[in-house]
């Protein structure tokens, strides 16, 4: 088992370097149909070495995500962080009807996923997304409450913008933001990551391999990502080159296209002064092990920018998410 930890942090506890996002896992997956007993695997052999924060959301699966995370840690609670998002509404169909962070909304969900997920108390709570009703003063005192009340440990963000972390901050100490972040989604350095490191928050970034793009993959039915714009159409053509130039870095490396994002996104995060826990979307044992082994990967500043030549942020074709949702996002703003 790999022990290391590092602080989420100033105000977080000690996580392993690597998280596990659990949206791609069991039958609720986004990804396509999943088996929940390779999932409950995955979660399990990333325990075995030492990774502790799992990721999970109430809206995954409409609560079928929070049921196969709280089946693989049943016997297992002292050895997990739990980092769960809520707000999103969802309707019988599956269709999204709108977010809800008010307080009444926040303590009602939190109430279901403690139940969903077979727990005392969540680790760390955040709303998926800025509601634009509510003051986020109003969302963090509601969470403040459940921190007092001991139902969560700490509070959390996510895909906010700089003025929000500091108008959060002022109410209740945070200990990171959940953002996408990776070489192909460059945007939170110019001001959520000086935000991060004044209020001395950590990041928990996804997409650090962009859903996938980077390391080839090709979703096509049900798996969500081949409705998002750089997985389609001519987008998806123009940057195949840029998937090209990393698989290219990496093989004269001897490592996989996906541990040298990883270890990018680690090595970017520490030279701008701030924790970066990737947050990596595995749904095998086996991508686990591929995933662990990025952390012993060490990038100079020199291979840094080497990388960032190759695979230009700028020459990404697409967005990360359709425009409607882009539209909604705080942290684009």
């Amino acid at each position: 088992m790999t022990t290391r930890t590092t602080k989420l942090g100033t105000h977080g506890p000690a996580v392993f370097p690597l998280a596990l996002g659990c949206m791609g896992l069991g039958a609720g997956s986004w990804y396509g149909v999943r088996d929940d007993a390779e999932g409950i695997a995955t979660i399990h052999a990333a325990l075995e070495r030492g990774v502790n924060l799992l990721d999970t959301g109430d809206f995954y699966g409409m609560g079928k995500n929070e049921l196969l995370v709280g089946k693989a840690i049943a016997g297992r609670r002292d050895r997990v962080l739990l980092s769960v998002k809520y707000g999103g509404q969802r309707g019988p169909d599956g269709a999204f009807l709108g977010f809800d962070a008010s307080p009444v909304a926040t303590k009602s969900a939190l109430a279901y996923s403690l139940t969903r997920l077979g727990v005392d108390y969540i680790d760390i709570y955040r709303p998926a997304r800025l509601d634009p009703r509510v003051p986020i003063e109003d969302t963090i005192g509601a969470l403040a409450e459940l921190v007092k009340a001991g139902y969560i440990r700490y509070i959390s963000l996510s895909e906010v913008g700089a003025e929000t972390i500091a108008r959060a901050a002022a109410v209740h100490p945070l200990c990171d933001l959940q953002i996408e972040y990776g070489l192909a989604s460059r945007g939170p350095e110019a001001t959520i990551i000086p935000a991060l490191r004044t209020h001395g928050m950590a990041m928990t970034a996804y997409g650090v391999l962009s859903r996938g793009l980077l390391t080839g993959s090709k979703p096509a039915g049900d798996d969500m990502r081949a409705h998002l714009p750089r997985f389609s159409g001519d987008n998806a053509v123009k940057n195949q080159p840029l998937v090209a130039a990393l698989h290219r870095l990496a093989a004269a490396r001897s490592v996989s296209p996906a541990q040298l994002a990883i270890a990018w996104a680690r090595a970017k995060g520490a030279a701008q002064g701030v924790t970066v826990i990737p947050t990596i979307g595995s749904r095998t044992p086996q991508q686990i092990e591929d995933a662990i082994a990025a952390v012993a990967i060490e990038l100079t500043a020199a291979e840094v920018a080497e990388l960032e030549t190759a695979v230009p942020a700028t020459a990404v074709a697409g967005e990360r998410y359709p425009a409607p949702m882009m539209a909604h996002l705080d942290s684009e703003r």
